[in-house]
């Protein structure tokens, strides 16, 4: 139902909306569909995205041939010196989107671990997902397990909100945008501005386009839902491209940093978000909030809003979630 209530929010625009043209259909159409994971049809040069969540700081271990990652947050608080009073905590002072993630890379580059993945593996994660209906407060808790097979050429066991199922291997010819085989993550530059025009030109930029200058606000439009893409959904990246997605996110206009943001845990964080110039009113950016330790710029969790069903009966609720643990393992099932 998650599509239909997007659209349901694209047709209640004001009366006097202009319509919508050929390419913006297709981008908000691909949008909608993209964010369910289902592959969406060959309108245009769009990649679907997966549904898969991720952490920030990545911290591995190797036993017995499988790679198990855990979130230590309370190493990440043992780094503060001391809670400073309410009054001049950072996460109340007027940051901006820029020197969060620009911190975010340099907290990223300082503990991410190298990691390798085989073709033949599959990534496990676990996701905690908390979840509130907007109108009643009432509040439920999920565990959502996922073992994506890294090159696409298996079955892959996919989980939303407690409801799971199998998502068939890639077809001939067939590809997604984040990528989740190693092959394709490697060849993606570690250079936030050559990373900007890469994800770009994959989107259907001009390739001649080489100056950040020239691109449209449709052309960011895309970029930025292409980075939060690969920065959401994918948890085992080679060694410095998170951080240089951090800092080209950073350069996306419209992206803001919002102060005194909660995540699941209850922390005040410092989150990110984006205001999307070319969306029709009503539609939300894709991404939600990206939550930040707002001393160590230390990855918290994520804030996205979700609704279903209809009319009077529609409830929306806002989610909180975070990566609990991931790793790498032989097979579809196989827990670490």
């Amino acid at each position: 139902m998650h599509d239909i209530d997007e659209l349901r929010e694209v047709s209640d625009c004001a009366p006097g909306t202009p319509p919508l043209d050929d390419a913006t259909r297709h981008r908000v159409r691909a949008r909608l569909v993209a964010a369910m994971g289902r592959p969406a049809p060959v309108v245009r040069p769009r990649r679907p995205v997966l549904r898969i969540a991720l952490t920030g700081a990545l911290a591995a271990a190797v036993a017995a041939g499988v790679l198990v990652v855990l979130r230590d947050d309370d190493g990440a608080h043992r780094e503060r010196t001391a809670n400073p009073p309410t009054s001049s905590a950072p996460a109340m002072r007027n940051v901006s989107a820029q020197m969060v993630l620009n911190g975010a890379a340099a907290y990223e580059r300082k503990h991410e671990r190298t990691v390798t993945p085989r073709d033949d593996q599959f990534i496990y994660t676990k996701e905690i997902i908390k979840e509130t209906n907007q109108k009643t407060g009432g509040t439920k808790s999920y565990v959502d397990e996922n073992w994506r097979s890294v090159d696409g050429s298996k079955p892959s066991w996919i989980m939303e909100i407690g409801k799971g199922w199998w998502s068939p291997p890639l077809k001939k010819n067939e590809s997604v945008w984040p990528p989740q085989d190693w092959g394709r993550l490697r060849k993606l530059p570690t250079d936030p501005k050559r990373l900007i025009l890469a994800v770009g030109r994959d989107a259907g930029m001009p390739r001649k386009t080489d100056s950040l200058d020239d691109i449209t606000d449709e052309q960011w439009s895309e970029i930025h839902f292409s980075l939060a893409g690969l920065l959401k959904l994918v948890p085992v990246m080679p060694q410095g491209l998170r951080p240089a997605a951090y800092e080209a996110l950073g350069m996306v206009p419209g992206v803001k940093a919002v102060p005194n943001q909660r995540d699941a845990k209850g922390r005040t964080g410092v989150a990110i978000t984006y205001d999307d110039p070319t969306a029709p009113e009503g539609v939300a950016s894709f991404g939600g909030y990206f939550i930040f330790d707002p001393g160590t710029y230390a990855f918290l969790g994520f804030r996205d809003e979700r609704s279903s069903g209809d009319g009077p009966a529609m409830k929306k609720y806002t989610q909180l979630s975070y990566l609990d643990s991931w790793a790498v393992v032989g097979k579809a099932k196989q827990r670490p």
